[in-house]
């Protein structure tokens, strides 16, 4: 959202709040008003209905026989009547106050968990991609060292890069409130999976596991390419990150069974699998497994891979795990061509 649309939202929200503030305000002090004056009529009489009582020096005649409309007001039965009420006014003036502070503040919270997740998101896409790069550039080094040919190692490089700058761009632009899905946008399967794959090879070689893959041809998915290939490098890094050394993961792609419009995507692990109580937990933000003795995760892959699932129209689950391994499969509406 543009900073413009964010001063408009602060100021619409402290209008509302104000006219809020006041309408309430206003029909306490009227209910206070309207008790007390209920209460003064109730406990008052009339003036000569105390003529006997006034002494020899004032007649009752001529103080309140004569004028009905004059009365007494006894102020002992009225006092605490006025300090309960306002008491209570001020008590209900101080929720107001609560209510209307807390709705004050609202689009400031909304605005600091954006940013954190936007933070947060960020660095987790990023990571990857910078794990990859170190790898590679320590490829590279140890050609150079050898007098090996580096082309390429270059162009994988240049190609990781270029990744990352979509990677990031995409992110920006999914951090804008009003940006909804590219419903133009379509991905090929095939080809997110093998840059997935392509881009997560030189993690998986230093974690000595390897990845395999299978995509079954033409697939088209309606998203767009970038978010595609973010969904499988995710899902495909979790399942390096628990894939035991010597072991392979496998991603495929196919068309969901039963005439659904749905491709499925497969990534699988030969890892310790997960637990029943975690099977939910896994897929909230900063969850994390147990530990791999692997580098530290900060369990924001799985969690993003639902966000942008459901943002598309589609989900993701654990479809099988036990001590042989667990099976992720991500459905995505598949692209009308």
């Amino acid at each position: 959202m543009s900073g413009s649309a964010d001063r408009e939202r602060v100021r619409r929200s402290a209008r509302q709040i104000g006219l809020w503030t006041g309408i309430a305000s206003a029909v306490v002090i009227a209910a206070g008003v309207g008790i007390l004056i209920v209460v003064i009529v109730a406990t008052s009489r009339p003036l000569g209905d105390d003529a006997g009582r006034l002494g020899p020096g004032l007649p009752g005649g001529r103080l309140g026989g004569g004028n009905p409309d004059h009365v007494v007001v006894d102020v002992d039965r009225v006092l605490p009547w006025v300090i309960l009420l306002g008491v209570a006014g001020v008590a209900v003036l101080g929720l107001i106050a609560w209510f209307t502070a807390r709705r004050a503040v609202a689009p400031l919270e909304v605005a600091l968990r954006a940013q954190r997740d936007f933070v947060a998101d960020a660095s987790h896409e990023l990571r990857t991609p910078l794990t990859a790069l170190s790898s590679r550039v320590q490829i590279l080094q140890r050609r150079v060292a050898r007098g090996e040919p580096i082309d390429d190692a270059l162009e994988r490089l240049r190609h990781d890069t270029a990744a990352m700058d979509d990677i990031l761009t995409e992110l920006l632009l999914a951090a804008q409130a009003d940006q909804g899905p590219a419903e133009s946008a379509v991905a090929d399967a095939a080809e997110a999976v093998r840059a997935a794959a392509e881009l997560l090879q030189p993690v998986a070689e230093g974690s000595g596991v390897g990845i395999e893959t299978s995509v079954a041809p033409g697939i088209a998915v309606a998203v767009p390419p970038v978010t595609l290939t973010r969904l499988c490098t995710a899902l495909l890094d979790n399942a390096v990150q628990h894939a035991p050394p010597g072991s392979a993961v496998t991603i495929g792609a196919a068309r969901g069974e039963g005439g659904h419009r749905f491709a499925e995507l497969r990534v699988a692990d030969r890892g310790p699998g997960v637990r029943a109580e975690d099977r939910e937990r896994i897929f909230t933000r900063f969850a994390r497994g147990p530990e791999t003795g692997r580098k530290r995760g900060f369990g924001l892959g799985l969690a993003l891979v639902r966000d942008v699932a459901n943002r598309y129209g589609g989900s993701v689950g654990i479809e099988s795990t036990s001590e042989a391994g667990t099976t992720f499969v991500l459905r995505l509406p598949l692209a009308d061509r």
